[in-house]
């Protein structure tokens, strides 16, 4: 844990600092200079180191996290005065992307669905485009406590990476495996979240995707809190101002709760000595998925309910549920549409991806009307 440490003395104080840098922005009469922000680092350094001292291991680390919040108040401040920090939707990747969205909703509209529902859903799930969902649909996604399922997040970009390690795993454990393996799995991560819009829970779990993907290339320890210390810290440098988006402060949040508070819920339950028996134990797994589902909630419950004044009441029933069901029709729904985009996709492909989504439709109708 000591990695996590250090990195907790960096990537928390530079997040306060951007979020100080925002709210403080009305007091500034202008952008921050360069000279003022090297003025401020020395007079941090000055406070933990007199004439003549040696720096001690705690003062450091408190100069340290000083720098890197005044680091954070600096780009905080400077990146809303400019307004913008790196480009959204511009240059030739982003346009590649936008052009292949659009054949992707192409193919999926000529896929023989019974339901326009399904294909509505298929669309809201893979891509993000909620145009083809009815108000029904939409007010039964939010009642039964599933409306996050809608909105691109890092839970489906996920979903997609666990795929690319299945789809990659014949390749072996070679050196160069590896480093195919790695390149295929970042430049699919990467397009897709441009092709989904980049927003900023996509752009969360890609860069743990990239730092994951990393650290195994190079052998080293991957160690959970120091991978989100690490993505959180370079997310705010590359655009600070998204420290103000609910999905920002969400996403950062329900991984928090997983990292530190899913592995004691999910201990709590009795192991019974056996590896291969503990593992596919079902009621074993019903308690990882609401242990999943709980640490979530309880890390991003007061934000959600600061934002939007709600709290979906049957969560844990709904999550239980829709997750196994989300992630089983992701799945299908990309192996449908690849095969449909080179014409051999068996009827039966498309049943049942059909049948996955019309299952879940009923099951979130049924907890919504509860």
């Amino acid at each position: 844990m000591t990695g996590a440490r250090d990195f907790v003395g960096v990537g928390v104080p530079f997040a306060a600092g951007v979020a100080a840098g925002i709210l403080l922005l009305p007091f500034f009469p202008g952008p921050i200079t360069p000279s003022l922000a090297i003025l401020l680092t020395g007079a941090v350094l000055f406070l933990f180191l007199h004439s003549g001292d040696r720096l001690s291991f705690h003062a450091a680390q408190s100069a340290i996290g000083g720098i890197f919040f005044l680091t954070g108040i600096f780009c905080g401040a400077n990146g809303a005065w400019i307004g913008t920090a790196l480009p959204g939707n511009e240059g030739f990747p982003a346009r590649i992307a936008t052009e292949a969205c659009q054949e992707l909703r192409m193919v999926i509209d000529k896929i023989p669905y019974t339901s326009e529902d399904v294909r509505g859903l298929v669309k809201a799930l893979l891509i993000g485009d909620r145009s083809g969902l009815n108000r029904e649909i939409t007010d039964v996604f939010r009642t039964s406590g599933a409306a996050h399922l809608l909105a691109l997040s890092g839970l489906h970009l996920g979903i997609l990476y666990l795929m690319l390690l299945w789809i990659t795993a014949p390749l072996g454990n070679s050196r160069v495996s590896r480093i195919v393996r790695f390149l295929l799995i970042v430049s699919a991560s990467g397009f897709y979240s441009l092709l989904t819009g980049a927003g900023p829970s996509i752009v969360r779990a890609f860069l743990f995707i990239l730092l994951n993907e990393a650290c195994k290339l190079a052998g080293r320890e991957r160690e959970p809190l120091r991978v989100l210390l690490a993505g959180l810290t370079i997310q705010l440098a590359l655009k600070p101002g998204v420290i103000a988006s609910v999905g920002f402060q969400l996403s950062y949040l329900a991984m928090t709760g997983i990292y530190l508070l899913y592995p004691m819920l999910e201990s709590l339950y009795p192991a019974s000595g056996n590896r291969r028996l503990d593992r596919w134990n079902p009621l074993r797994r019903i308690w990882r998925g609401a242990s999943l589902t709980i640490s979530c909630q309880l890390f991003t419950a007061p934000v959600a309910w600061f934002h939007f004044r709600t709290f979906p009441q049957y969560f844990l029933l709904t999550n239980l549920i829709a997750m196994p069901l989300t992630s089983v029709i992701m799945m299908l729904s990309v192996l449908t549409i690849s095969l449909s985009a080179i014409g051999c996709c068996p009827a039966w492909l498309v049943a049942l991806d059909e049948q996955a989504v019309t299952l879940l439709l009923g099951c979130l109708r049924i907890i919504s009307g509860m």
